[in-house]
């Protein structure tokens, strides 16, 4: 019958969708990736030779040494005496009365 031939094609094809799905994970399970970034463990190390690595630590530690060289020649920050803050405060204790009487004055006005 037709029906019988319709069911033996049917599954031939799905045997081959089969065959062609196990193919593809086969494929994804080896490690090969399509897109994205690679896992650490696939990317390459970036070699450099040994007199590259000294002068690349000889750069960074003269960084170091200006950095601290700078830091050290900075001169000390300037510290305001007592008296100076209280003078300071007062004059702005001042400023903020005379603003609330002019404030105070508008109003009334």
């Amino acid at each position: 019958m037709d029906i019988n031939r319709i069911v033996d094609g049917l599954k031939a094809e799905r045997d081959r969708i089969d065959q062609a799905i196990a193919a593809l994970e086969a494929l994804n399970s080896a490690g090969h990736r399509s897109a994205g970034r690679q896992p650490k463990a696939m990317r390459k190390r970036r070699v450099f030779s040994a007199a590259t690595r000294a002068r690349m630590a000889a750069a960074q530690r003269a960084r170091w040494a200006n950095r601290k060289q700078a830091k050290a020649s900075k001169p000390a920050r300037r510290r305001m005496s007592r008296a100076a803050r209280k003078k300071i405060a007062a004059a702005q204790r001042a400023r903020w009365a005379r603003a609330k009487a002019q404030q105070a004055q508008t109003k009334t006005a």
